[in-house]
């Protein structure tokens, strides 16, 4: 459940640092339960549907090297815009935001992978 929490925070705070930096995503109202919200909203995308989208568009990902994965990334933050007050300015917006936030939220993780010393299931970091 403590893991559970901290992805959920670490994804919130990614979530919101790609809004800052990329002005075609933006919170339309940016309080930190709607926040929290998207951040879970994602986490029940990428668990649930992103998959199914990976797998329906595997032969178009391998034709393109797995590039057609920012598509399937962008699509995923289309879905969470379109259920919570995040807001996305079009479809290339939401493959910019989508790709600027994997790189922060990669960089979250990894800053708390070694801050911690531990990886994600608790054992200590090689």
């Amino acid at each position: 459940m403590q893991n559970f929490i901290i992805k959920l925070l670490l994804n919130a705070l990614a979530l919101w640092l790609t809004t800052r930096l990329y002005g075609g995503v933006y919170f339309e109202r940016g309080s930190v339960w709607n926040v929290l919200v998207a951040a879970l909203v994602l986490g029940l995308v990428n668990a649930l549907i992103r998959p199914v989208l990976l797998l329906l568009s595997l032969p178009v990902t391998v034709l393109t090297l797995g590039l057609f994965t920012l598509v399937i990334n962008g699509a995923v933050l289309s879905i969470v815009a379109g259920v919570t007050s995040l807001n996305v300015s079009g479809f290339g917006a939401a493959i910019v935001g989508a790709l600027i936030l994997t790189v922060v939220s990669w960089a979250l993780d990894s800053a708390l992978h070694l801050l911690t010393g531990r990886q994600d299931d608790g054992r200590p970091a090689s």
